[in-house]
């Protein structure tokens, strides 16, 4: 057994972990999004493999038995081409996600199909907005300029965003109510934005959110593409050691609910 994690997430942490005190055989790849990602008890790589080419390359030649896609559930391209490299491979291949949140009493929740959306969606008078999506897109919200925006991020970005008003938080979560709460009425927000990643460890923004009536913009989850899909670590474990053949169509495991 050779397993190859795509991580990037607290859960492919777990996972790593888990894998490295049965002392199974694998080797965990980031993206690079961050320059200074999480230290893993694996063989670790950084960077792109080159489409889906270069990673079904990657697999034999690193004679990968089994491939496990823990990124984020917005990393759809890598989750796109984890599906073909693995088909065109003939390795099994699972995709470890968390649930998506769901909305709860007293949320002022409103869901939107993307970033493009949710630009969209704060039309309007100059607000106070916690714009919590990562560095990637935040151009896109250059077409709304009368905010203030406060970017809460892991990595300060390469080049100022073309936002007219914005102030930006390094900080990396988990996140904790309590400090998300102050960071709210710290910048006087108004309304916050972010994408439904589940989870726990970015929540009590929306908690936060709740508690002080802030309405909240949400970017639901690309449609992942067909694949076999848990949300634990232990599903994975049990999957790798009975019976992980390849298959075609989603499978979540009993009870789970799919996040889309």
């Amino acid at each position: 057994m050779n397993v190859l994690i795509l991580g990037g997430t607290s859960e492919a942490s777990a996972l790593a972990t888990a894998l490295a005190e049965r002392e199974v055989p694998a080797l965990f790849s980031y993206a690079g999004r961050v320059s200074t990602p999480k230290p893993q008890p694996l063989p670790t790589r950084v960077g792109g493999f080159g489409g889906v080419a270069g990673l079904a390359a990657f697999l034999t030649e690193q004679r990968i038995t089994h491939l496990v896609d823990a990124t984020h559930p917005f990393a759809e391209r890598m989750s796109r081409n984890a599906v073909a490299a693995a088909s065109h491979s003939g390795i099994p291949l699972i995709a470890l996600t968390r649930p998506p949140w769901v909305p709860q009493a007293g949320d002022r929740c409103t869901p939107v199909a993307d970033v493009e959306a949710a630009v969209q969606a704060l039309a309007g008078p100059p607000q106070r907005i916690l714009l919590a999506i990562g560095r990637q897109q935040l151009a896109a919200f250059a077409a709304q300029p009368q905010h203030h925006y406060l970017l809460r991020l892991v990595d300060a970005p390469e080049t100022p965003p073309p936002l007219p008003h914005h102030h930006i938080v390094l900080d990396r979560g988990p996140f904790t109510l309590d400090g998300d709460l102050a960071l709210l009425r710290e910048h006087g927000i108004q309304r916050v934005v972010c994408k439904n990643a589940g989870g726990t460890g970015a929540i009590a923004k929306l908690d936060a959110a709740r508690r002080l009536g802030v309405p909240v913009v949400m970017i639901e989850r690309p449609v992942p593409p067909p694949r076999r899909e848990v949300h634990s670590v232990d599903a994975v474990l049990a999957w790798l050691h009975h019976g992980s053949a390849p298959a075609s169509g989603l499978e979540s495991e009993p009870g789970a609910e799919r996040g889309v």
